[in-house]
């Protein structure tokens, strides 16, 4: 009699995480693996409470306080959490998928359950957030400008009071917009800074980290 041995190998599958992190998003992650499962909580209150109302800089420095840490590394990890949260539900995570994604990150399993719960609870919310961080902005097209000034007269001697006239050209879904605008001088000014300002502030890595949700 000839026997014929077969030789079994098991296999053993490593889940793979679901969604990609960047270096710099797991770092800010990893200063969550250091709290305890109550407070991780309360920064995910936190997070949501972002994405409704924007950054909390006041609860950012009272946690920093609690915790001997910086309002900054606090809030790099509530980021961190804002744009986990939002990446899953943008791949539509399920419940599985969401913890095999977290399970590298080196968390405990009670963090890992904590995390999960606020995935899994805010689901909806999180995808309403999402949606209204998508909608479509009409885009710009040109600009035209005019001066007015009024020249002195009885009731403004010797003064000149420029006002300035902007025609925006803009498109949205294909459709041309038209806004008419009219200011000062001193608000042009002002307006001119605060765009200066927010196109410095949009290439910082904060923003860069939140733009992302955006694609």
């Amino acid at each position: 009699h000839t026997h014929t041995h077969t030789q079994f190998r098991h296999i053993h599958t490593l889940a793979m995480p679901l969604i990609v992190l960047s270096q710099d998003h797991r770092d800010h992650l990893q200063y969550l693996t250091t709290l305890s499962p109550d407070v991780l909580a309360e920064f995910g209150r936190l997070a949501l409470d972002s994405m409704r109302n924007g950054p909390n800089t006041k609860a950012y420095q009272s946690a920093a306080k609690k915790l001997s840490s910086t309002a900054e590394t606090i809030q790099a990890a509530i980021e961190g959490i804002m744009y986990l949260m939002l990446e899953c539900v943008k791949l539509s995570l399920s419940e599985m998928d969401f913890h095999d994604s977290i399970m590298t990150l080196g968390f405990s399993e009670e963090l890992n359950k904590t995390l999960l719960r606020l995935y899994v609870d805010n689901q909806d919310e999180l995808r309403k957030v999402l949606s209204e961080m998508s909608l479509h902005l009409p885009s710009y097209r040109d600009l035209h400008w005019r001066v007015d000034v009024q020249v002195a007269s009885r009731a403004l001697r010797m003064q000149a009071e420029p006002s300035i006239t902007l025609k925006l050209d803009l498109q949205k879904n294909r459709t041309p917009q038209t806004v008419l605008l009219q200011t000062d001088v001193a608000t042009l000014l002002h307006l001119t800074r605060e765009v200066e300002q927010a196109l410095k502030d949009s290439k910082a890595p904060r923003a860069r980290r939140i733009a992302r949700n955006l694609r």
